[in-house]
């Protein structure tokens, strides 16, 4: 029972939840070996992180442990004293970062350092000096406790294997081949055999692809056809929906930190307080993660050809695609498959008719060689968005249909599973 003298974290500003989730994505972007399966685990583990370590401080909200596969325990914040819960995500968070991206360089982990420095000497102003470092002890518990639970998960520096060579890459008809990037390897080939981060999700059945067929009568042929159609006859606005959600690694925070990016835009419209801020970083972050997880694991049963391949020994052996396909199997989409669960969380926190602005990526310069600017697109609704980024993929010329309809499918059931946990306490 919380202490009515005491101010709950629903009485704190968000403040906390978007400086460190903007720093996270930061890192993302500028630490090698983030692709985006690595991103999205640590968007997952950062989200739960800042959770955990103001949920004590909520009236409403209820913690995860016992709730996840194998999260048995966690500190435990003492119910007779006061904490401020603000200065304990802070330190969360930046314990939780140093873990996550320990490959990072020094001037990015100088970054993390000045960013805790300069949010703590705030709260140090704002509450009595015992509650302050109490309050960061059990952030920095409960991050430490949180990584300790990520190293099991399978995942852990995933960033030092992301294109394994004991991996053979399987030879049949339709089956994915090596891209024009001088990879011979394939992204992340074991992902999928990652814990999923919610029970219900890794008890799913997996979707099924079409037969492979050069039958010019056959369903996959007519998938093919459509995108290599498509690709021929783009306007300058498909253009620009093809790039605006591209995200290549490298370049940006990835597909899954443009989905955090979606959920901290929704924080900020909506003027959230932190702890509804920091459940819907955790939602989003568990939403993205298995959602990659699964893509990855149905990927790579099957193996299926991009585009690329089957238009060029099918239809036009001289065709390039609008835009360079990815080094991993097609079969679904990924970008479909994440956005959808991360458009179902958000839909649940803030509602089915919620307007915003996407401004991901209005601070990059505009892409010369295909002659496109990056301006802000507006959107009625989160699965609007969802539905645009798995467009985008079509557009590009990455993806079939069947995989991006597949892909919004299986995501909304990811992010349906994500929604029932027992976020709320019982009244």
């Amino acid at each position: 029972m919380i202490s009515p003298s005491v101010k709950t974290s629903d009485q704190f500003e968000p403040d906390v939840a978007l400086q460190w989730s903007a720093m996270q994505l930061y890192l993302i972007r500028n630490t090698p070996g983030f692709t985006p399966p690595v991103a999205s685990r640590s968007l997952a583990y950062g989200g739960l992180a800042l959770y955990e370590a103001v949920v004590a401080g909520s009236p409403t909200h209820r913690s995860l442990v016992g709730q996840l596969p194998d999260l048995n325990s966690l500190p435990q914040a003492d119910p007779k004293t006061g904490y401020h819960w603000a200065a304990a995500g802070n330190a969360a968070e930046a314990e939780i970062l140093r873990s996550l991206f320990a490959s990072t360089d020094a001037r990015n982990k100088s970054k993390i350092d000045s960013l805790e420095r300069t949010l703590l000497t705030r709260f140090q102003g704002e509450g009595e000096k015992e509650e302050i470092e109490r309050s960061v002890s059990f952030g920095k518990q409960v991050a430490q406790a949180i990584f300790e639970w990520s190293r099991t998960d399978g995942g852990h520096e995933g960033y030092t294997r992301n294109f394994p060579e004991n991996y053979t890459v399987p030879v049949c008809n339709g089956c994915w081949q090596p891209t024009e990037n001088g990879r011979k390897f394939p992204m992340q080939p074991f992902w999928g055999k990652n814990r999923t981060l919610v029970g219900a999700n890794s008890a799913m059945p997996m979707p099924q692809p079409l037969t492979a067929s050069t039958d010019v009568k056959s369903q996959y042929f007519a998938q093919y056809l459509e995108v290599y159609t498509k690709n021929k006859s783009l306007t300058q606005s498909e253009k620009e929906i093809a790039v605006w959600w591209a995200d290549d690694p490298g370049e940006t925070f990835t597909p899954p930190g443009h989905s955090y990016s979606l959920a901290r835009i929704a924080i900020q419209t909506a003027r959230a307080d932190l702890a509804k801020a920091a459940e819907t970083l955790a939602r989003t972050g568990l939403a993205v993660s298995d959602a990659f997880t699964l893509c990855w694991k149905c990927k790579y049963t099957f193996n299926n050809e991009r585009p690329y391949t089957f238009v060029r020994r099918a239809i036009d052996p001289a065709w390039v695609p609008f835009w360079p396909a990815p080094p991993f199997p097609g079969f679904p989409s990924g970008h479909a498959t994440q956005s959808a669960a991360t458009a179902t969380v958000l839909t649940d926190l803030y509602g089915e008719s919620f307007a915003f602005t996407d401004d991901s990526h209005v601070s990059r310069v505009r892409d010369p060689k295909r002659n496109i600017d990056l301006k802000a697109r507006s959107f009625s609704s989160f699965w609007e968005a969802a539905e645009e980024s798995a467009l985008s993929r079509f557009l590009g010329g990455i993806h079939t249909r069947q995989d991006n309809e597949t892909g919004l499918r299986e995501g909304r059931k990811i992010g349906r599973n994500v929604n029932a946990l027992p976020w709320k306490k019982t009244m």
